[in-house]
């Protein structure tokens, strides 16, 4: 129980700390850069590049970054997208 309370407690930990340093112009620039694979792979490639592009780009990352503090993700992952096209052609 203890192991599980620690993941979950860093993984938490972690989305936090990323909120946090994103906004900061030139050091989420680099931090933002870092995560590119990562970003590509969640949300495909053109909506990848976008967003990492948005967000490395030092002032208009950072006002994406603080809006998206309040608002959550601007451009939506790969899984988020299909389930809102499945509920779109069901009706």
């Amino acid at each position: 129980m203890t192991t599980l309370k620690r993941r979950i407690i860093r993984a938490g930990g972690w989305g936090v700390a990323k909120r946090l340093i994103k906004p900061i112009p030139v050091v989420g620039s680099v931090f933002a850069f870092g995560l590119a694979g990562y970003e590509i792979k969640k949300k495909g490639l053109i909506p990848g590049v976008v967003h990492v592009g948005l967000d490395v780009t030092p002032f208009v990352g950072t006002a994406k970054g603080v809006l998206e503090l309040f608002t959550g993700d601007l451009i939506p992952d790969k899984s988020d997208r299909k389930s809102v096209k499945s509920v779109v052609t069901r009706r």
